[in-house]
């Protein structure tokens, strides 16, 4: 990034999962994105591993926290923005379209009439196009549906952390097959990414390496135009619509999407305690998935 910003990222090797931490290097103002909450589907017990390592990065280095910057209500890992809010401070913020999403998973898991699908769980809900600033630097929301209805992208001071939407280049595309999900959105989405100057650095929210490849995260747009598998200039949407509902009906659900989805439609928050001081998930038996043959 130029000398305005830095950028610095934190791998989850569990979820492969890339969080990042964005400095207005004049100000130290901060803004973290798609930070993750540990979880042990076996125990169903959270731990604070990977949001203390970014906590402990924001105190180290002086820095003040305004924004925690959710690009969708991923499927593959839960959330830690409200932990993190609770220790740094800052606005939680997400697409104005999560409330979609908390519409069809509200009925999906049959939540309690108290979860209002109205997007107040998060301290702010971005418009297409709308800038915010991270200290003094401008910074955009691009909304980019295709994998969810609500995803968003965050350009900032000449890179672009684009979420799910595309990954590395030898790894393509995300998936458009969830609720609300939509192919032809998808590569509107990916052109819309593309589109964006050839030097604009980009940060993916995933990476899912070939065998012989160690994880990376960061890429170009001219990298992606020239090379990725799914999404370079001369695929066509016909083309890419056909491949990406062929692949996706072949992909197994993710194994953390039910835990995390009724955690990051909360803007990282475990859903309320029962009677007994619990919090429990719902686990909505044969309405997800396949059926089997």
């Amino acid at each position: 990034m130029t000398a305005r910003t830095t950028v610095q990222a934190f791998f989850d090797d569990k979820t492969w999962t890339v969080s990042y931490v964005i400095v207005d290097t004049a100000t130290r103002s901060a803004a973290i994105v798609d930070p993750v909450l540990d979880f042990d589907f076996k125990s169903g017990r959270t731990h604070t591993l990977q949001a203390d390592k970014l906590i402990a990065h924001v105190r180290e280095h002086g820095l003040t926290v305004q924004w925690i910057l959710e690009t969708h209500a991923h499927a593959d890992h839960l959330s830690s923005a409200r932990y993190l809010q609770q220790h740094l401070g800052g606005r939680i913020a997400i697409g104005e379209r999560i409330t979609q999403v908390q519409q069809t998973f509200k009925k999906l898991f049959n939540l309690e009439r108290g979860f209002l699908p109205d997007g107040t769980q998060f301290d702010h809900l971005f418009q297409d196009d709308e800038v915010f600033h991270i200290g003094g630097v401008e910074a955009r929301a691009l909304l980019v549906p295709g994998h969810t209805p609500a995803d968003m992208a965050y350009l900032v001071d000449g890179a672009v952390f684009v979420g799910d939407t595309l990954f590395m280049p030898d790894v393509g595309s995300a998936r458009a097959d969830f609720p609300g999900g939509d192919a032809h959105a998808l590569y509107a989405s990916m052109r819309r990414i593309l589109a964006l100057p050839p030097e604009t650095r980009m940060f993916v929210c995933h990476d899912y390496p070939p065998a012989g490849r160690a994880p990376a995260w960061e890429t170009t747009v001219a990298a992606q135009r020239a090379h990725n598998i799914h999404a370079r200039d001369n695929i066509g949407e016909a083309e890419f619509v056909q491949m990406r509902q062929a692949r996706d009906a072949t992909l197994d659900v993710p194994t953390l999407i039910l835990p995390s989805i009724q955690v990051n439609i909360r803007a990282g928050q475990l859903p309320p305690p029962e009677y007994d001081g619990v919090s429990y998930l719902k686990i909505p038996l044969n309405v997800i998935g396949r059926t089997q043959a």
